[in-house]
């Protein structure tokens, strides 16, 4: 679906590799298939490819899927990557992708914010806004990473001049999805552009949670979502939007895209509908 938006929208060309091995996942292999790429096996347990190894430098920007429970990448390809990065490289991190590689050091720096994976106040603070609009570091003892049930939940942006925000409406309502609470992590070097609410009601922090974040590494820029769960939360325009502009900027450093028309708006979500 990704793959899709960003080729419809005239400023990218993309090409996705896969691991030879992924943790489940049977049923998502057969429906989201992408011709031209690699057989993948789904195992029962994570099992890491020893000849994962893309070609990080062919590119502009990467966008990082690899999800809760991903088996770590070869030594070689973390070191590759990091290079990458340091060197002026983008990265996009896609939802489950901050639930990813727990251990591996320089990818918790990149992500800013992470969650599940044994990851504990050992890895960083909690980061959130108060309800005093107040930006919190929460270096308290605990587990990282929580969300209540699936529901739709309001984006709240904190910086309308940002390239990737500016021009969105400052409150806009997000379709159903995951609500990611109680990240924490090394959070250096990172802004939070946008947070979500995390109800009580909905078995949620209370907190401001972080939504979009953009962070340095080196020269490299890093765009942070942690909407797009299922297929219809990535139907959602505002999700749309949020990852075009924001592969674009960690692509090039500027957004050329205008917000399109029909986005939401703090009471009413919008989705579009993908066709296969």
């Amino acid at each position: 679906m990704l793959k899709h938006y960003l080729e419809d929208a005239g400023l990218f060309e993309v090409d996705v590799v896969r691991s030879a091995n992924t943790w489940e996942g049977d049923d998502y292999l057969e429906d989201f298939h992408i011709d031209g790429i690699g057989k993948t096996m789904a195992m029962e347990k994570p099992k890491p490819d020893s000849n994962f190894s893309p070609n990080f430098s062919n590119y502009d920007v990467i966008i990082s899927n690899f999800g809760w429970n991903a088996a770590p990448w070869p030594e070689s390809t973390q070191r590759t990557f990091e290079k990458y990065i340091e060197n002026g490289g983008g990265l996009v991190v896609f939802h489950a992708a901050d639930n990813s590689f727990p251990k591996w050091e320089a990818y918790n720096k990149m992500i800013g914010l992470g969650g599940w994976g044994d990851r504990t106040e050992k890895d960083g603070p909690y980061v959130y806004f108060n309800d005093a609009d107040e930006l919190v570091r929460d270096t308290s003892p605990g587990k990282a990473g929580a969300h209540g049930p699936q529901h739709e939940y309001v984006i709240q942006v904190r910086n309308m001049e940002h390239p990737i925000t500016k021009d969105m409406p400052t409150k806009w309502l997000h379709t159903k999805d995951e609500l990611y609470e109680r990240l924490r992590g090394p959070a250096e070097k990172m802004e939070i552009l946008a947070t979500a609410y995390a109800s009580p009601e909905m078995k949620g922090s209370g907190r401001h949670e972080p939504a979009l974040m953009v962070l340095d590494y080196g020269k490299g820029r890093i765009f942070h979502n942690i909407m797009g769960h299922a297929d219809y939360s990535v139907e959602c325009l505002g999700f749309i939007t949020t990852m075009l502009r924001g592969t674009e900027w960690a692509a090039t450093g500027k957004v050329t895209q205008e917000i399109p028309e029909g986005f939401p708006t703090e009471n009413k979500s919008s989705s579009r509908v993908f066709k296969k």
